[in-house]
């Protein structure tokens, strides 16, 4: 069968680490647990409604938790998966609703090219097999917000299977001592996001919004290979960063365009896996790490406590910092499965299997997707290291902050700084700033040209540290003028006159002999007594090394 008809589309970056030490999970479960297809262990409710822990034994080892996760990915594209409707974020309600999105009869699917890009590169990113021959498949269940009753998505034949993820974390206190840990990557599928529903309490009604049905998705699902909120947490940042590299996601979850629901389970090591619940639509990477966490504790509480476990599932509460029951889990004869009869089979191509004479147009060629491939997170960290001789822990604040890598590399390409001492200023002194006023690098009043400016002014010894740290506050007060302008205002050049600091330095011991006297008895603090006296007789303008260079000779002589 021919592959289906195409349609072009336009389309529309953070390396994660953390550290290990939550509560239940010391001990990693074995690889195989409770995941999210209702395999591993258990079946629907109906099959297994829950299960309750044994009596304690004396002796008997600690909990341990399985973690997997389903991520619903936004695809970057200026239209949805089945329909020409434009994708754009927080537009009136209803303003972005095609005769498709809509479920009016005789309108018909029209696969988006772009989306079906945007899936192999991401298959291909994470090590994924690229199946040559995918199916659709309608997934039905009944809600306001999804007009047709159903949802187009792959269950039975996915896009991509098989893949990994790769991520770090610490596992002890020292930012050096840090382990890749890797996740697989079950699957990867395309299918059609939902309405939205609007609750509004004052008036007891819920309004629907259909401009984001029928958005091109990306859900991908992890195995259970993770044992904390925290490991969970950064594996999903790690992806997050791989989509922006790609471009096939911004994957801004404050937008909604990454969310993530998690399977968790606990159970004793050697016994049967425990029973799993999932928390649903969880869209901060922080929100997820307490979701998890505080479901493992509360299923351990309840097994200890001789309660039960229901396969259910369940949302957050930030506000509460709990999880709260929602519905029981549904199976998957709930969804009643079928193939999609308006879409025949999605066939993709590589060079050598590629159809002579084919369309270039109405094919995708893997082998092309492939050679497009930008960097990906892992090998930015990589070069950074290597090329700049930083600490892996500092390559990878780079990539976390969203601008922030372009911002290192704009100031590295225009001063004459060491990288360390370029890496030290921004990662310590810039970044700190934008922390303290909750700025993002975009919205920064210092340049990356100022900051090369000053640094050239701090590397040839034209100002001080301290000089330097002034002069950038300065710069943050954003009044237009350059570092070489303030450094003039405020007189802050070093002092170059040998013989000035010679004599300043002579006058300072000779004026506080009882300082002298603690120096050669034999407190060493003393000496950092008198190069502060002599930095302030010169208002700041000499250097404390040069100061202690002659204040040593002077001592000595």
């Amino acid at each position: 069968m021919a592959a289906p008809m195409l349609r072009w589309c336009c389309p529309g970056r953070r390396f994660a680490f953390a550290r290990v030490g939550c509560g239940s999970c010391h001990r990693r479960g074995p690889p195989t647990g409770s995941t999210s297809n209702g395999k591993r262990g258990q079946s629907s409710v109906a099959q297994q409604p829950h299960i309750t822990a044994q009596k304690p034994r004396k002796g008997e080892p600690e909990w341990a938790a399985v973690v997997g996760l389903e991520i619903h990915a936004q695809i970057a594209s200026n239209s949805k998966l089945f329909s020409g409707s434009q994708v754009c974020f927080a537009a009136p309600p209803n303003s972005l609703v095609s005769f498709f999105d809509a479920s009016l009869p005789g309108t018909l699917p029209v696969l988006n090219r772009r989306c079906v890009e945007a899936a192999v590169m991401t298959g291909l990113a994470l090590d994924c097999h690229i199946n040559r021959k995918s199916l659709f498949d309608r997934k039905h269940y009944f809600y306001a917000d999804l007009p047709a009753g159903y949802q187009i998505t792959q269950q039975r034949l996915p896009i991509a299977v098989n893949g990994s993820l790769a991520y770090s974390v610490y596992v002890g206190r020292k930012p050096s001592q840090m382990v890749t840990r890797t996740v697989r990557v079950k699957q990867i599928q395309l299918e059609q996001d939902s309405g939205k529903s609007l609750h509004d309490d004052l008036r007891s009604q819920t309004l629907i919004d259909l401009n984001r049905a029928g958005i091109g998705l990306l859900e991908l699902v992890l195995e259970p290979d993770m044992s904390c909120g925290e490991e969970a947490a950064t594996a999903v940042r790690e992806l997050q960063l791989i989509l922006q590299a790609l471009g096939t996601s911004q994957a801004n979850m404050a937008e909604g365009q990454l969310r993530v629901d998690a399977n968790i389970s606990v159970h004793r090591p050697g016994e049967p896996l425990g029973i799993r619940t999932e928390v649903k639509n969880l869209n901060s990477a922080r929100f997820l790490a307490k979701a998890i966490d505080y479901e493992i504790q509360r299923q351990i509480n309840e097994l200890e406590n001789g309660g039960e476990i229901l396969n259910e599932t369940r949302s957050f509460d930030f506000k509460l910092g709990c999880t709260v029951p929602m519905r029981d889990k549904e199976g998957k004869q709930d969804y009643r499965f079928m193939p999609e009869p308006n879409l025949p089979p999605l066939l993709l191509y590589d060079s050598g299997s590629l159809p002579s004479g084919a369309d270039p147009q109405q094919v995708i060629n893997i082998d092309q997707l492939r050679e497009r491939l930008p960097e990906l997170p892992r090998v930015t960290r990589q070069r950074l290291v290597q090329q700049y001789g930083m600490l892996p822990e500092h390559s990878c604040v780079l990539l976390n902050e969203v601008g922030l890598l372009e911002f290192f590399q704009n100031v590295i390409k225009e001063t004459r700084a060491e990288p360390k001492k370029v890496t030290s200023w921004v990662l310590n002194t810039f970044l700190g700033f934008l922390k303290q006023q909750n700025l993002a690098v975009s919205e920064s009043p210092v340049t990356p040209s100022a900051l090369a400016e000053l640094l050239d002014l701090l590397d040839r010894k034209a100002i001080s540290a301290p000089a330097a740290k002034q002069v950038f506050e300065e710069l943050w007060r954003n009044e237009g003028k350059t570092p070489a302008q303030i450094v003039a205002e405020k007189k802050l050049e070093l002092l170059q006159d040998p013989e000035a600091l010679e004599q300043l330095c002579r006058s300072t011991l000779e004026a506080h002999p009882d300082v002298v006297m603690d120096l050669k008895r034999g407190n060493p603090r003393a000496i950092n007594k008198l190069i502060g006296l002599v930095r302030k007789a010169t208002l700041g303008r000499a250097d404390p090394t040069a100061i202690k260079e002659v204040l040593e000779r002077q001592l000595s002589s």
